[in-house]
């Protein structure tokens, strides 16, 4: 570890009037619990929690739950290791970025921190101070489409669990910033230890940045009209064969053009992607579910070659096929 305090790891999560109170507490339950399994070769971690003010802080639930005892911005010590920020209501979101100082406090502190991350929607707050820019990043389901269309020059994962950028790490919805923190614990102390972590809070020990958040497929039907929900059901049915824009177009009863622009306003995606997007989702209902060799599940998913089934798996999950299905096999 590179940025320690004395004989401990200071980790500190970012909070803000309005942020969901599980984005803080959940990684902080992580850390806290790899304190009770560490070795005598790994320093603890010291959790700190911080707001732009300092204080009690409001959380978005409906409850009314307060975060109590926040440091202040300016008074943050020193040598911090990670900083993670929170996810929050929209409308925190915006009074966080554009009313306070945590833009400029996050510039003046990340060249002395080993890892700036997000939990949920706090990859926006992220995104504000072009942390992310050039990088691959996600955030929650329902916010990936308006992430790119704020910040272009962000890789949006909308289908990723978490994505490691080093030294930037943004995670999904809620409590996917419990799995980024489990895979920081296993990157500083180990694999027993996470696992020994993992069985503590009762989690899932693999659940890496590749598995969906949300069925993407799901989403696009809903939001097609009833001409596109047809052939949108009729490929995820059935993701093989001729699947280019033209067939596709043809099966609409629309021009290629047409078709291109329908397709994009009604779904939020490009033909090319949801059709890429559907044979990934049968590739990973056949990796969960069968034994087949994977040239056998690549020809089933509609890729035109186990090379071409590795590829995408590497590009849009950012893992191999065969990795997949060990963490995710049923079989």
């Amino acid at each position: 570890m590179n940025t320690q305090s004395g004989t401990t790891t200071r980790i500190l999560l970012i909070g803000y009037e309005g942020v969901q109170a599980l984005d803080v507490v959940g990684p902080m339950e992580v850390f806290a619990a790899a304190n009770l399994f560490k070795s005598e070769h790994t320093p603890p971690y010291e959790l700190l929690l911080a707001s732009p003010t300092g204080g009690s802080i409001k959380c978005s639930s409906a409850g009314g739950i307060h975060l109590g005892d926040a440091i202040a911005l300016d008074a943050v010590p020193n040598n911090i290791d990670t900083v993670i920020v929170a996810g929050g209501s929209e409308d925190a979101l915006r009074k966080v970025i554009f009313e306070t100082s945590l833009i400029e406090w996050l510039k003046l502190r990340v060249s002395s921190t080993r890892r700036l991350a997000s939990v949920c929607t706090g990859a926006f707050v992220l995104a504000a101070g072009g942390f992310l820019d050039g990088k691959r990043a996600t955030t929650h389901w329902n916010s990936t489409g308006l992430l790119k269309q704020l910040r272009p020059q962000i890789e949006v994962e909308p289908d990723a669990i978490f994505v490691a950028e080093p030294p930037v790490y943004t995670s999904a919805g809620i409590t996917a910033g419990i799995d980024l923190c489990l895979a920081l614990v296993e990157a500083d102390c180990g694999a027993q230890t996470a696992l020994s972590v993992a069985r503590q809070l009762v989690l899932f020990m693999r659940r890496p940045g590749g598995q969906a958040q949300f069925s993407s497929s799901l989403a696009v039907q809903v939001r097609a009209t009833p001409r596109l929900r047809k052939l949108v059901t009729e490929i995820l049915e059935d993701p093989t064969g001729d699947l280019s824009g033209p067939v596709l177009a043809m099966r609409a009863g629309m021009s290629e053009r047409t078709f291109s622009r329908s397709f994009h306003k009604e779904t939020g995606t490009t033909p090319a992607h949801f059709v890429e997007t559907a044979r990934i989702g049968r590739a990973k209902m056949l990796l969960e579910t069968s034994n087949w060799p994977l040239a056998r599940i690549a020809e089933h998913s509609g890729f035109g070659s186990l090379h071409a089934l590795h590829r995408v798996f590497r590009k849009r999950l950012g893992i191999t096929p065969a990795f997949y299905r060990d963490c995710f096999s049923a079989i």
